[in-house]
């Protein structure tokens, strides 16, 4: 279909807007789960809030990776694919805005590389992110709430990989705190496990905080259509 079709069409700008939207809610819904005292709980928030993107706007990428490898494959027009991307970062922005000003000072909103290498954080990033783009095309012509689930699973599964909890320490021993930076061990995310270059972008640019912001934008998934799959 060309552009000028495309851009009558009120089928196009809602689904411009379905990821608008849809971005906005993930975001939100990350964020503020970020202000818990648990690594897990942002981890557990996005993979419940992705399966209900699914049942609710009809499935929405509400992410720059998943629309890239679209079109990278295919699957998806140029302007379309470009407007979603615009659409996305917008609404991460806007929810990243509100977080900062709704959640309490010294909330951490960026994904931050703190274990091991940039580049170990890039191959943890590069695994979460492809396992869930081989969930989005699998079930991307099964909007169901089977396909909400798998989704949402594929979320929280690739967001607990890159996440490294403290371990138990002795009561002797000095526990490490981002209010302590000189005692920093190597203790914490791998990456982040964001997965989502939007999710990444909004908060650095409310923050200002851009450290190794690339790997969030490094590493989209394109697998093929799985054979026998829906997607």
């Amino acid at each position: 279909r060309c552009a000028p079709q495309e851009l009558r069409s009120g089928c196009f700008w809602r689904g411009v807007l379905a990821e608008a939207v849809g971005t906005l809610i993930f975001v939100g819904v990350v964020l503020g789960a970020s202000a818990g005292p648990s690594p897990l709980a942002p981890a557990l928030a996005g993979g419940l809030v992705a399966g209900g993107l699914v049942c609710t706007l009809g499935g929405p990428q509400a992410n720059p990776a998943l629309t890239l490898a679209l079109l990278c494959t295919r699957k998806l027009g140029t302007l379309r694919g470009a407007l979603a991307v615009l659409a996305q970062c917008t609404g991460a922005l806007l929810a990243a805005a509100a977080a900062r000003a709704a959640l309490p000072d010294g909330t951490s909103l960026v994904t931050r590389v703190s274990v091991g290498t940039v580049g170990t954080a890039l191959a943890w990033e590069t695994f979460a992110t492809f396992q869930l783009a081989l969930a989005a095309f699998a079930t991307a012509e099964r909007m169901t709430p089977q396909a909400g689930l798998a989704l949402g699973s594929a979320v929280a599964a690739g967001a607990l990989a890159a996440v490294r909890t403290l371990p138990q320490c002795p009561p002797t021993t000095v526990v490490l705190t981002p209010s302590a930076p000189e005692l920093s061990a190597p203790q914490g995310p791998f990456s982040g496990g964001s997965m989502n270059p939007a999710r990444a972008l909004g908060p650095a640019i409310v923050t200002g905080v851009w450290d190794h912001h690339w790997v969030s934008w490094g590493t989209p998934g394109s697998p093929q259509r799985p054979q026998g799959g829906g997607g």
